[in-house]
């Protein structure tokens, strides 16, 4: 498949990283020239520099032939005309453009994407995205990351083991015998800085991070058996009332039941556009970084803050001050992934990665045949794909123990139907049924293959 990526930040560097890893043709265009060097010289792809919404910039990088275009530049205009531009002169059939502003997302306008007006195939909010992650995370309180899938019947959680785990030490061949009715797996291991799909003999130690699949209904004694305890959120307080701070509150209110939320915002027009868009949020005008400003919104009754300016460090402090100041639990977006191993050491329970969150939702639209969902974890290090067997795939009519999966693929979860089962070797995998896999990154060729989601189905 030809695909052209335009922008070479780090959302457009790592799309062209998995794809040109899976051996698709891939050009990756930015106006930055340093950015293209540096994405030909660390990749196997093709770069033109120039502005991707300019025809022959376009033309360059070889427009005519391509199957696909992503538009992830910074600009949402140069993304919408870039779009416009590979619709009209060149005929490209698949057109993805991440949007920022929130007017461009609310539903009054999506009229605006129609073929005939501006073909735009798939609309990628990033605020939008991380804005759900964050929901996810406050859902989970006790876990460092989380994700769900099979229309919300599976969750993905990451759960960092401490001292007092009750089984440590146990072969994970084991825990399926002390726990025959969880329906949970373990199907990543991340100890000493690596991360690998584990065996059934691996042991657990403390300080792993592990990630298990597990029935959405099994989520609470999952986290127990892991060490973990379980408690309702009922006070939050968001730091940055900007688009994602702002999408967070109202949802929260959106749920019925009732959570108290305060939201701190250091730019007083934001803060008074939060206010006039929230009906039971209290809204705090001033620096979250502020002792006082924290304790006037009792930070330390506080169950949760949520850390969501545009600013990395700022966040990292700012959680790390309020979780001194007594709050139970913090999370923090943090766009720079060099920083994420300071997370545990500063005693942040959680972070959100909006560019990790952007790759998985393009990727998911990219890897389009039967794909339904794909999540990015770490540094593009594994995914987890879900996605519906068919009848061509080499999985559908075999039992789990038959299929040759390779060493870095667990499989998570199977839903037959409407019913989601912890996979075992006896499950027999039939054609429409879902599966959800954990793999390294340098196995996703081999799995697609294995579901036979390739080319022909675009």
């Amino acid at each position: 498949m030809k695909v052209i990526i335009c922008g070479a930040g780090q959302v457009g560097w790592q799309i062209a990283r998995h794809l040109s890893g899976e051996k698709n043709d891939v050009t990756i265009v930015d106006y930055n020239a340093d950015l293209v060097r540096r994405a030909t010289e660390t990749l196997d792809v093709q770069g033109v520099a120039g502005f991707a919404s300019y025809p022959d910039v376009l033309e360059r990088a070889g427009a005519r032939d391509a199957d696909m275009i992503v538009a992830a530049t910074h600009s949402d205009e140069v993304n919408m005309v870039t779009c416009q531009v590979a619709h009209s002169i060149f005929g490209i059939t698949r057109k993805i453009a991440r949007l920022r502003a929130r007017s461009y997302m609310d539903a009054i306008y999506s009229d605006l994407y129609r073929r005939d007006h501006l073909p735009i195939d798939v609309v990628i909010s990033p605020e939008r995205e991380v804005a759900e992650a964050a929901l996810q995370r406050l859902a989970a309180p006790s876990t460092f990351d989380t994700e769900s899938f099979m229309n919300g019947r599976a969750q993905l959680l990451g759960i960092s083991l401490d001292e007092d785990c009750p089984v440590l030490n146990t072969p994970l061949r084991q825990l399926t015998d002390l726990f025959s009715t969880l329906r949970a797996i373990v199907v990543g291991i991340r100890r000493e800085g690596r991360l690998f799909a584990p065996e059934p003999n691996d042991q657990l130690f403390a300080d792993d991070q592990i990630y298990v699949f597990t029935h959405v209904e099994d989520v609470n004694r999952t986290l127990d058996i892991f060490g973990k305890a379980t408690k309702k959120q009922e006070r939050i307080v968001i730091i940055g009332g900007g688009n994602v701070g702002l999408a967070v509150a109202q949802a929260l209110e959106a749920r019925t039941d009732r959570i108290r939320a305060k939201i701190i915002e250091k730019n007083r027009l934001q803060a008074e556009r939060a206010a006039d868009s929230l009906q039971r949020t209290i809204v705090l005008n001033g620096d979250g970084m502020s002792a006082e400003l924290l304790a006037e919104a009792n930070i330390d009754r506080t169950d949760a803050v949520l850390v969501v300016t545009d600013d990395d460090k700022t966040n990292i402090l700012a959680a790390v001050r309020a979780k001194q100041a007594g709050c139970r639990m913090a999370i923090a977006l943090v766009n720079d992934p060099t920083l994420v191993p300071l997370m545990g050491a500063l005693d942040i329970d959680a972070y959100i990665n909006p560019r990790a969150t952007t790759v998985s939702s393009i990727l998911r639209h990219i890897r389009h045949g039967r794909v339904r969902a794909i999540y990015s974890i770490g540094d593009a290090e594994a995914e987890v794909i879900e996605a519906q067997v068919l009848s061509t795939s080499p999985v559908a009519g075999r039992l789990v123990r038959e299929i040759e999966f390779p060493e870095g693929v667990l499989m998570g979860a199977l839903m037959k139907g409407e019913k989601v089962v912890k996979p075992t070797g006896d499950t027999r995998v039939d054609e429409g049924d879902v599966i959800a896999l954990f793999c390294m990154s340098g196995d996703v060729p081999e799995v697609e293959r294995l579901l036979q989601v390739s080319i022909d189905f675009f």
